[in-house]
């Protein structure tokens, strides 16, 4: 990416406060594909003293002239570059593709001193894993991208439908898929310092169940997955149902990380 003009922080990692001060971040990292305005609505469903942070990958939105990712570094790190100084406990969270660069985003911080207070992976393989269900988008010409989109949903299909708009939003979901597809953490032991907690669909085919678990080889503990009904995208069949899930969670770290008075 090394043609890439430097994005303004504030494009690459959107700021959404609420009506009270905040006293947790939470700072959400989107599919592979999705937007940070796709999770701009998150916001009227958490606390008012819960800042709402969500990055924005290149090659779309206010970064659309920026060079496609070709790695997960060059979704992460940018948004770790970005962050405002003034977080406060942070918890970062992923869906799908997201998780993994959570996963990223999470080691970078903690690296550099600055362990986050939780991580939240959604509906992902473990990051030690190879992908399991790949797409393989440079085998796919356009239409079959679009129906493979399609199938794991989380894409409005009217952009996907409007010959216009899909030219549009292709090459970001074509790099996204690319990254996914090759992306394993290979570093021997890894561990993340902070807690784990894992969410996920009972009905999700493209990571079931049973692979939720595998988050604890990098959690340091076990982890025991929050399975709530629906497919590979379950919290949009039901967002209040997820956020009455995700919020006491918020709420644990937030109380762990609390200063004495």
């Amino acid at each position: 990416m090394n043609g890439s003009p430097s994005p303004a922080p504030e494009d690459v990692v959107w700021d959404l406060p609420g009506d009270a001060p905040h006293r947790l971040s939470l700072l959400v990292l989107p599919h592979a594909g999705g937007n940070a305005h796709a999770y701009s609505e998150w916001r009227d469903h958490l606390p008012a003293d819960v800042r709402l942070l969500v990055g924005q990958y290149p090659g779309r939105g206010a970064r659309y002239c920026e060079d496609l990712p070709e790695s997960v570094d060059d979704l992460a790190l940018p948004v770790v570059g970005a962050l405002p100084s003034d977080t406060g406990p942070l918890v970062v969270l992923g869906h799908s593709m997201g998780s993994l660069v959570a996963f990223e985003v999470a080691r970078a911080l903690q690296a550099a001193g600055r362990a986050p207070a939780g991580l939240v992976a959604s509906a992902c393989r473990a990051p030690v894993l190879p992908n399991q269900c790949p797409v393989h988008p440079e085998r796919l010409d356009d239409d079959q991208l679009v129906a493979a989109i399609k199938e794991r949903g989380g894409t409005d299909d009217g952009i996907l439908d409007d010959p216009e708009l899909r030219e549009i939003v292709l090459p970001s979901i074509r790099a996204d898929f690319a990254i996914d597809d090759a992306y394993r953490c290979t570093a021997p032991g890894v561990r993340l310092d902070c807690p784990v907690a894992v969410f996920g669909g009972d009905a999700d085919p493209i990571v079931p169940v049973e692979m939720l678990g595998g988050w604890s080889t990098v959690a340091g503990h076990p982890v025991t997955p929050e399975v709530l009904p629906g497919d590979h995208f379950y919290f949009q069949q039901d967002l209040p149902g997820f956020f009455a899930r995700l919020n006491p969670s918020l709420q644990a770290l937030r109380d762990s990380t609390a200063a004495p008075a």
